[in-house]
């Protein structure tokens, strides 16, 4: 009910703004008399808000972790392009007990993007903040207000081996043309955030008629791969539902077979360049299974204006440099809906939120989030799939402020968060996206982090990423 009368309130005030009944010019000037103006808000807000997000940032110490595989001992295994797919509790326990923990050597680095809504889910003021070894402090990447861009980054792919022997630096461009831009960024991995780009692939091609979300897809991998499992059959949807819900890797190999079997990867990452997010791309996966992610990446601006367009805003959420207006239509309202409630039905809230280790001394707790009741059993506990949490999460529902429809993504050099945070009622207001990448995956640990108990899915990530979502959440409520 409470997203029904924000959209009614929405379209009726757009309609006040727009002087929708009066004469045709009036009509078609001022939407760009509104889009100038508010471009200008953004302009005058986000260096405010920027400012206070890399202190955010500074303050976690991100640096002051212990990294289970230093470089002197794993840098030959981590070369060239490995596959990384979110590993399970018993092969992560496994493998990170064969090396001791040593000070992290470098600053990581990380990502982080935010965007302010204003009451029609337009942005308000928006922040990017990068942090690594040549930036240690942060920096605030300077962003277009109208295009909600940048061209003063130099994105470069991720390498695990480049960032631990190269000072953090890659040598791979991401997008040409950036060789002169005054920040140097390796980008991390996405891990499976990138199931985002899965989902908007999907449905485009579903509002295209091209697939149909409730019809069954085959999938028949012809190539084994331990990640992606065996041949099964399902609804789109309910692949579509499982790779976000649960971040379930068989059905996003599912979907991304699909959109190979449909010859679409070119055109739907030919889409995101086209609207503006030039970062977003999933290149290089195997078309036999829809394995081999690791051609893929996202930088943490381009994925908050993803998540811009799937919340859906009234009117034009950002002018491409080419001119072309970016609106909610770029997926129809129907695929908005079923994006938006996939996200909200997120099991995996460990990382920027927290909840599912509701009352634990470690990890601290993140966002301050209502825990989906979709994954929550009679006696308050979690479990989602075969991930079983052991906490009663009754009592921080109880006094939770927000919801936070996600999507998190882990590996060993991946932390990464992304979601769309909204103030319940009667708690302060706050309504804006938040997006994390980083490289302090499940090999970095904090000194103080206990052992994780027999049975339980393990805390796959420092907690300094629950104080920095909770820092942010702080922020956000504040108009300032």
């Amino acid at each position: 009910m409470r997203t029904t009368r924000r959209a009614v309130t929405a379209v009726t005030a757009a309609a006040v703004l727009l002087g929708a009944a009066t004469t045709p010019a009036s009509a078609q000037a001022a939407p760009d008399d509104i889009t100038a103006r508010l471009a200008e808000q953004v302009r005058q807000a986000s260096p405010r808000l920027a400012e206070r997000v890399r202190q955010a940032v500074v303050a976690q110490g991100f640096h002051d972790v212990l990294d289970l595989t230093p470089p002197e001992l794993f840098a030959a295994s981590r070369a060239g392009a490995p596959e990384k797919y979110d590993s399970v509790p018993a092969e992560r326990a496994a493998r990170l007990g064969a090396a001791a923990a040593r000070p992290l050597h470098q600053t990581p680095n990380l990502d982080i993007a935010v965007i302010r809504l204003g009451p029609l889910g337009k942005p308000a003021a928006v922040a990017d903040v990068l942090l690594s070894p040549q930036h240690p402090q942060g920096v605030a990447v300077p962003v277009d207000a109208r295009e909600l861009a940048t061209d003063q980054v130099r994105y470069r792919w991720w390498d695990d081996t480049e960032w631990d022997v190269n000072g953090g630096r890659g040598t791979r461009d991401v997008l040409p043309g950036r060789e002169g831009a005054p920040i140097d960024f390796s980008s991390p991995y996405p891990a499976s955030v990138l199931k985002l780009m899965v989902g908007f692939g999907v449905l485009r091609l579903a509002d295209a008629g091209r697939v149909d979300l409730d019809g069954t897809y085959a999938y028949q991998p012809t190539a084994p791969n331990a990640a992606c499992g065996g041949a099964q059959g399902k609804t789109v949807r309910a692949f579509f539902d499982e790779m976000i819900t649960k971040s379930q890797n068989e059905s996003t190999c599912a979907l991304i077979k699909m959109i190979h079997d449909l010859n679409a990867w070119d055109e739907v990452n030919r889409t995101f360049a086209e609207l503006g997010m030039p970062t977003l791309m999933v290149t290089g996966t195997n078309p036999a299974n829809g394995g081999r992610w690791i051609g893929s990446n996202m930088s943490a601006l381009d994925t908050a204006k993803l998540l811009l367009l799937v919340n859906g805003g009234y009117g034009t959420l950002w002018t491409t440099d080419a001119g072309r207006a970016v609106t909610r239509n770029e997926l129809s309202a129907s695929s908005r809906a079923f994006f938006q409630r996939t996200l909200a039905d997120q099991g995996h809230n460990e990382m920027l939120s927290t909840t599912n280790w509701c009352g634990r001394d470690y990890p601290v707790q993140g966002i301050p989030q209502l825990t989906p009741p979709r994954w929550v059993r009679p006696d308050g506990t979690v479990r989602v799939g075969d991930a079983v949490y052991d906490r009663d999460v009754r009592p921080c529902d109880a006094v939770a402020e927000v919801t936070y429809a996600h999507k998190n993504g882990w590996v060993d050099t991946t932390g990464s968060d992304a979601g769309i945070v909204k103030s319940l009622r009667g708690e302060a207001k706050r309504d804006y996206i938040v997006v994390v990448f980083s490289n302090l995956g499940t090999d970095y640990v904090d000194a103080r982090r206990p052992a994780d108990p027999p049975g339980v899915f393990p805390v796959l990530y420092t907690e300094k990423y629950a104080k920095l979502g909770k820092a942010v959440d702080r922020i956000m409520t504040d108009p300032r």
